[in-house]
């Protein structure tokens, strides 16, 4: 396995996060390089190194700062922290400001420098409240240690809207707006926030530029592949002996990571299917993990992406079809209803999955599935309206048999209760029904057992 540098500090015994422990283990030595550098330079390493974003779309990270205005521009520019992790699978930013918050502090401090940032915001997941708090007293500990000299750090609570972890949405979201995403252009690095130019960056992918910058590019590209350089966090959920975060080295094979850190199926039961890179990544067939590697590459080359690195396994007694229902359920719950192909094929996904997994379905019900997922990708504002049909299409691809058994049995095969198929306008009671029995599912699709310990785990 190869050197792990983003977990090893936090899975010490007795390790709390605090400023004086990660200054012990060599925090801030990489900020105070930076300092003595040129921001330009800056840039031109954490570009050179190759580091690709750890926020979905694996754009490489230098590269994206070079698109803001020259220094000569007199307009203020600030840095976003995308810290709204809301994806589901995906609990890996969370490991990381929770129990080691000044690695990300660190991270942010040092971009912003060579963004020559005015300032930087984080937007945290509203339900976070324990990654607040402890980013809270991270930025706290560092502006009384003088660390962040003037460019200083602000917090932002969002409300709970999956939609606010795009970029544009997160922005309007911080201007005190309603999370709807902008059209792009323009773009964020010519006006973002306040109309200003911005850059947004995740929160794993700050948190690997100190690494960058202590020991450079070389060392750094002795991980992962040529094309995706890096160590990054893996989530993995669902049937397994040992879920939590891991950290690998890009390019690993998906194979490794569900038998050697997870444990393999929990209770010797046989895979069926992998959620690779976050809900947005769709369902593979557990032929297809024999041969997959998680990196972009490998990902894009089995017909999904790579997106946020979480895997969610599904054994063999598992409902494609309704685990299916579960993220349309999710998707239909969180668009934003700006654009029509998403506000309308969420929620007729969502409606038509329902009925197909409840013994309802009609003979056309699959290709009208596909019909609606077509007309959802590539057509709207922003990727909410592609990440909600993904997962069906490939669902339909991988498991057509068993969608169309539901169709013909009129049934759920695997003998499930039925579900609640979402109608807008329901009364106070019903919603309160609704809530149950979402809990319920997403339980049976994510992992109803506690982790357990294992190498390289940080989430108990």
């Amino acid at each position: 396995m190869a050197e792990r540098y983003l977990l090893p500090r936090l899975e010490k015994p007795g390790y709390r996060g605090s400023l004086e422990e990660y200054r012990r283990e060599g925090g801030y030595e990489a900020l105070k390089k930076a300092l003595a550098m040129q921001p330009e330079e800056v840039t031109a390493i954490v570009k050179n190194s190759g580091l690709r974003g750890r926020g979905g779309a694996g754009f490489p990270t230098g590269l994206k700062w070079t698109f803001m205005p020259p220094a000569a521009d007199p307009r203020p520019r600030y840095l976003a922290v995308n810290a709204d992790e809301s994806e589901p699978g995906t609990c890996k930013d969370r490991v990381l400001m929770e129990r080691d918050p000044h690695s990300v502090v660190e991270g942010v401090a040092i971009s912003a420098y060579a963004l020559r940032a005015k300032a930087s915001y984080v937007y945290i997941r509203g339900e976070y409240r324990a990654s607040f708090r402890a980013m809270e007293r991270a930025i706290t500990e560092a502006t009384k240690a003088g660390l962040l000299a003037d460019r200083p750090i602000h917090l932002h609570v969002g409300a709970g809207a999956y939609i606010c972890g795009e970029e544009t949405a997160l922005m309007e979201s911080l201007e005190g707006k309603r999370g709807h995403p902008r059209p792009k252009p323009p773009f964020p690095a010519n006006f973002g926030l306040w109309g200003q130019p911005t850059t947004v960056n995740n929160v794993e992918t700050l948190a690997n530029v100190p690494p960058i910058l202590a020991k450079g590019i070389e060392w750094y590209a002795t991980m992962g592949t040529k094309a995706s350089p890096g160590n990054f966090l893996c989530g993995i959920s669902g049937h397994v002996e040992r879920p939590g975060v891991y950290e690998v080295p890009l390019g690993i094979p998906a194979k490794t990571i569900l038998d050697d850190l997870a444990g393999g199926v929990r209770g010797g039961k046989k895979l069926k299917a992998i959620i690779p890179g976050g809900s947005s990544s769709g369902f593979l067939p557990a032929s297809a993990v024999e041969k997959l590697v998680m990196d972009h590459d490998g990902l894009k080359n089995a017909g999904t992406m790579f997106g946020t690195g979480a895997i969610i396994a599904l054994d063999e007694t598992s409902c494609i079809v309704r685990a299916t229902k579960v993220l349309c359920q999710f998707y239909h719950h969180e668009t934003c209803g700006q654009c029509s192909q998403c506000r309308e094929g969420c929620a007729w996904l969502d409606q038509i999955c329902g009925r197909v997994e409840n013994g309802e379905g009609r003979p056309d019900d699959v290709n009208t599935l596909l019909a609606l997922a077509d007309g959802m990708r590539g057509k709207t504002i922003c990727a909410l309206s592609d990440a909600a049909a993904i997962p069906v299409q490939l669902a339909i691809q991988h498991f057509r048999s068993e969608f169309e058994q539901h169709v013909a049995e009129k049934r759920c095969p695997f003998g499930n209760p039925p579900m609640h198929v979402h109608t807008d306008g329901l009364d106070d009671e019903k919603r309160s029904e609704l809530v149950e029995i979402v809990h319920s599912d997403v339980l049976t699709l994510l992992n109803e057992g506690k982790s357990t310990s294992g190498k390289g785990m940080a989430v108990q």
